[in-house]
């Protein structure tokens, strides 16, 4: 053995943690193995010992059960804390195996949908190992044990999958141009799931954005309530106003405006089923005479001057980076003189969409157009585009608090929901938005609402202070 781990060194092996061997260590070990002693008929014996190397440096405390029911008890605080914050279940051999040889960064994330892998217990504590399956750092020596108890393991062709995704698409090819095609297809691919499947997590009146919590105790009905009056306190909306909203979902906003400020809005979509469902929630208040929706590209809108005040909500993250410039330019030209112009939407700490296993999750599974930037960028591009910035106003902590309200229904409605998605999609849900809250909550992302002006000479018609904000 030492021989050959001279062969298989570390010039050989890329780097110190698992995920990263090349194809020739690889091969040249799987070329050595029948030379080697099986230690174990069933693989358990090398799953448990590969597992324990693999998080030895893992501070928290965690139990993986194994698919024969052996169960461990992992991390460095493992046999202090009397019972896990959660349980790992590998259903298959293959998935221990894909630890360490994997070449998917998001190879276990697959895992989870395809149900070869569970967690019992707390979701969000769970999420913590990503971390920690980043970080790991071993010798040499280790590496090449733990490379060879790897290849003992069965590969994942052997593995049964225990969720059925035959009629559930779960990857979609990230968009590239960010054409029009390409982004009716990729909100299709996202929004138009099920709307019966929304309406079991969201609230009432179906916001699918980040809430406003006056404070933390608030419902989630009350929090989207608040939201939507908060926007149209910043815009200034007043009778008679007309009022565009860029990706208006299910109606909310345009009906909320419409009944409790007396303007006339109009909202577009690109998902068809919103659209549908968009316009039977209007009919059903009265509201047809001065609420509209319509399926429309917000390139395709035309005129100049034509609104009083734009809302843009939880959209023009689907944009791209490189088309905001005439994202913001279309707002501009549609806006009126002095009108007033509202973009709520996330961003990210750090500058472009660099390819991440973070980022390209969402974009695989999730948002295949979704593409965010530093909120400092995206108001040069605004200024650029002749805004005035007003007001901008961090509403992380508030993203964070929305996901957990909606991760929590989303748990309790799980039977429910499997009446409109397989359990692929309802897991791919469910790990997407715990995830997203665990990055607010760390900061990795962020959500502002930014309002600005057409930029004009002479005084604002903005009111000189935010007390109106919090009458």
């Amino acid at each position: 053995m030492n021989e050959q781990s001279h062969t298989i060194g570390r010039s050989s092996l890329a780097a110190d943690h698992p995920g990263t061997y090349t194809d020739a260590a690889i091969a040249h070990v799987q070329g050595l193995l029948p030379a080697l002693p099986v230690l174990s008929h069933h693989g358990v014996k090398d799953a448990s010992e590969l597992l324990k190397r693999l998080f030895r440096g893992f501070e928290g405390s965690l139990a993986l059960r194994l698919w024969n029911g052996t169960t461990l008890r992992l991390g460095s605080a493992g046999h202090e804390s009397p019972s896990p914050a959660f349980t790992l279940v590998c259903q298959h051999q293959s998935v221990v195996r894909s630890m360490v040889l994997g070449r998917d960064p998001l190879r276990l994330v697959e895992a989870y949908f395809r149900g070869e892998m569970d967690i019992e217990g707390d979701f969000f504590a769970a999420l913590s190992l990503k971390d920690h399956l980043h970080s790991i750092r071993m010798s040499a020596l280790d590496r090449i044990t733990a490379l060879v108890s790897a290849l003992r393991l069965p590969s994942p062709r052997a593995a049964k999958t225990g969720v059925a995704a035959a009629n559930s698409p779960l990857q979609r090819r990230s968009v590239r141009a960010h054409s029009k095609t390409e982004n009716q297809g990729a909100i299709a691919f996202h929004y138009d799931v099920s709307n019966e499947f929304y309406a079991l997590w969201l609230d009432e009146a179906m916001v699918y954005s980040c809430a406003y919590f006056e404070h933390s105790g608030a419902s989630l009905e009350e929090a989207q309530c608040a939201k939507l009056d908060h926007i149209c306190r910043k815009l200034q909306l007043r009778p008679g106003d007309h009022l565009l909203d860029i990706g208006c979902g299910w109606g909310a906003l345009v009906i909320h405006a419409a009944r409790h400020y007396g303007v006339r809005a109009h909202g577009i979509t690109l998902s068809e089923r919103q659209l549908t469902l968009a316009r039977a929630r209007i009919a059903q208040v009265g509201l047809d005479d001065r609420v509209s929706v319509e399926l429309r590209d917000y390139r395709e809108l035309a005129g100049e001057s034509v609104y009083d005040k734009v809302s843009s909500v939880g959209m023009f993250e689907h944009v791209g980076l490189k088309n905001l410039p005439l994202y913001f330019a279309t707002v501009s030209r549609l806006l009126k003189p002095e009108g007033l112009f509202l973009n709520h939407g996330i961003t990210h700490d750090v500058e472009g969409w660099q390819k991440t296993s973070s980022t390209e999750f969402i974009n695989r599974y999730v948002f295949p157009d979704g593409q965010l930037d530093t909120v400092s960028n995206i108001q040069r591009v605004m200024e650029t585009a002749k805004f005035e910035i007003a007001d901008v106003e961090g509403l992380r902590a508030h993203y964070a608090l929305t996901l957990r309200h909606w991760v929590a229904r989303l748990e309790r409605h799980h039977t429910q929901a499997l009446q409109y998605v397989s359990e692929s999609t309802w897991r791919v849900w469910r790990l997407y938005m715990a995830a997203c809250a665990l990055e607010f909550e760390s900061g990795e992302i962020g959500v502002y609402q930014i309002l600005a002006s057409k930029r004009a000479t002479g005084t604002t018609s903005l009111p000189l202070t935010r007390r109106h904000l919090y009458v």
